[in-house]
């Protein structure tokens, strides 16, 4: 199992990567419906391109899941819903905070999985918003890391 960083995003990986976003999604946000689902799915590849780091986690030469940041903030991470469980997040969210410092992330509030992972990796919520980046009806935990943990 290996970390990398993509340098420069091919058209092949990045179809692949929106491919693990969509089984993610489909796993884990049951609050979306398939129209809203690729409605966003049109969005996700600038997202690749707007993260100053997009890291990836391979294991058996393939990839299991990504990881975008921003300075020191998560702004993406999805696993592959067939990967889930597995330690996939916990390895990437590890490496980001080792090496990168990272420090902050926002989550969907609907997503208690999402939430409960981070909060066991360390994070606390330190703000809510009723919407999300869209103004969408999707509330947004806005989480830091305890430091004094």
């Amino acid at each position: 199992m290996q970390i990398k960083e993509i340098i420069k995003l091919n058209q092949s990986t990045e179809q692949e990567l929106l491919t693990i976003w969509e089984s993610s999604v489909r796993a884990t946000y049951k609050f979306l419906n398939n129209d809203e689902i690729l409605q966003i799915r049109n969005y996700v590849p600038q997202a690749f391109k707007q993260v100053e780091h997009l890291l990836i986690i391979i294991d058996h030469e393939q990839i299991k899941g990504f990881m975008g940041i921003n300075g020191q903030k998560v702004e993406i991470l999805f696993i592959n819903a067939k990967a889930r469980g597995k330690g996939y997040g916990r390895k990437l969210l590890n490496y980001g905070m080792q090496k990168l410092n990272i420090d902050e992330l926002a989550v969907n509030e609907q997503n208690p999985k999402a939430v409960g992972f981070y909060e066991h990796m360390g994070f606390k919520v330190v703000e809510r918003s009723a919407t999300d980046g869209q103004s969408n009806p999707y509330p947004i935990l806005r989480m830091k890391l305890d430091k004094e943990k």
